[in-house]
């Protein structure tokens, strides 16, 4: 396979996971879905800066739904959160890891 047929396959993969993948959550449909639209929103204003997507994430969800959120975005890294039940999701977008607790 030449270099730029490997490249072409590289950015299609991109593109095919250019959506939210959800791993796992508690929250209510309603919670869930507006969650998910606000993270593809937030990665969408600030792609190529995890820190104010985080932190866009993290003050809309403390006004709408009230403190404490704890918003992890990135890649290449561990954690471990505790969190309040129907409060947590875990996800995936475009190759880099949402966690909301």
């Amino acid at each position: 396979m030449s270099n730029v047929a490997k490249d072409k396959d590289v950015n299609n993969r991109k593109v095919v996971f250019n959506y939210p993948l959800l791993k796992e959550s508690d929250m209510t449909e309603e919670m869930k879905t507006d969650t998910m639209d606000l993270c593809v929103t937030s990665y969408e204003k600030h792609s190529s800066d995890h820190e104010k997507v985080a932190r866009l994430i993290k003050e809309t969800l403390d006004q709408k739904y009230g403190a404490s959120w704890h918003v992890v975005v990135g890649e290449a890294f561990g954690f471990q959160i505790s969190h309040d039940a129907k409060h947590l999701m875990y996800m995936f977008l475009a190759a880099y890891l949402a966690q909301l607790g």
